[in-house]
């Protein structure tokens, strides 16, 4: 039987992770299971309680949404120690990649039972942030800006704080010249924002990269070209579906690594946490996290 140790972010939806976990833990621990439940002061410190329990040999539990599911996998990306999420957060896009049920039961099952699944994580390096390590999507540009405004948002919660987020946004937003490498290539691009992602979603089930794969590999780099505020509010409907990547404003490459510079300095994001200006380098680390999906 599985050992848990539950990281739970507090500030993650008010209470709602703490509701979240304890659906699932009374279920844990009917079937057996143990589970300590640990509350983190912050993100680093979550990461070193995931890390002290990995070393444990404990199942860790990321109760939240994707900044701790983020930050506590790429702590323990390398490390050999099996990851579960518990979605509480505001956009849960890994989980959604992973396409964890929202019923406790359901959950519980996969968590008590199911089979460890390798994915990939991505390393981020910038001058202000040397390393990290993260689960989803690096994104620089006006989606940047957009998450900053939505975690700052106090009015409003989950897809509309993002969406509420990206008209400010963009109302503000002028076209950066962006140099992309990719694998070694340049490429220029003038526009909105360029993606490094390893899921499909972000920015609570948008999917920016309907092809992106957690296990392949590669991130799938998503550029969008400068274009008309009216095309790029009818492209941000299209992101619920991923119609968006058939307009010729929008270019994807693929690639194991990616390097974004730009001619000014334009924040860029890593899966809702990381704040920071350009220039940025992701690379995927194939395979190197263990989850239980």
């Amino acid at each position: 039987m599985r050992q848990f140790t539950a990281i739970v972010n507090p500030t993650a939806g008010g209470s709602a992770g703490a509701a979240a976990l304890l659906r699932v833990a009374r279920l844990l621990r009917e079937a057996g299971a143990e589970l300590e439940t640990e509350y983190s002061r912050s993100l680093a410190h979550a990461q070193d309680l995931a890390r002290g329990a990995g070393q444990r040999g404990r199942v860790v539990l990321a109760v939240g949404g994707d900044g701790i599911a983020g930050g506590v996998g790429g702590a323990l990306s390398g490390t050999g120690t099996l990851l579960g999420l518990v979605p509480a957060g505001r956009g849960n896009d890994f989980a959604r990649a992973l396409e964890l049920p929202a019923e406790p039961a359901e959950l519980a099952r996969i968590l008590l039972h199911g089979a460890p699944r390798r994915v990939d994580t991505v390393e981020v390096e910038s001058a202000v942030h040397p390393r990290t390590v993260v689960l989803g999507s690096v994104y620089a540009g006006v989606d940047a800006l957009a998450n900053r405004h939505a975690n700052r948002s106090r009015m409003l919660r989950g897809a509309a704080s993002y969406y509420a987020g990206g008209l400010r946004a963009v109302a503000t937003w002028r076209p950066a010249c962006y140099r992309v490498t990719v694998d070694g290539e340049e490429h220029i691009h003038r526009g909105y924002t360029v993606v490094a992602a390893n899921s499909p979603y972000y920015g609570s089930g948008r999917m920016i990269a309907p092809g992106a794969r957690v296990d392949d590999g590669l991130l799938d780099v998503v550029m969008i070209r400068h274009a008309p505020r009216r095309l790029f509010f009818a492209l941000m409907n299209e992101l619920k579906s991923g119609a968006h990547v058939d307009r010729p404003e929008v270019r994807i490459l693929r690639g194991g690594q990616v390097r974004i510079e730009a001619d000014r300095p334009v924040p860029y994001g890593a899966d809702g946490e990381v704040e920071a200006v350009l220039p940025v380098t992701a690379r995927v680390l194939p395979g190197a996290l263990a989850v239980l999906c």
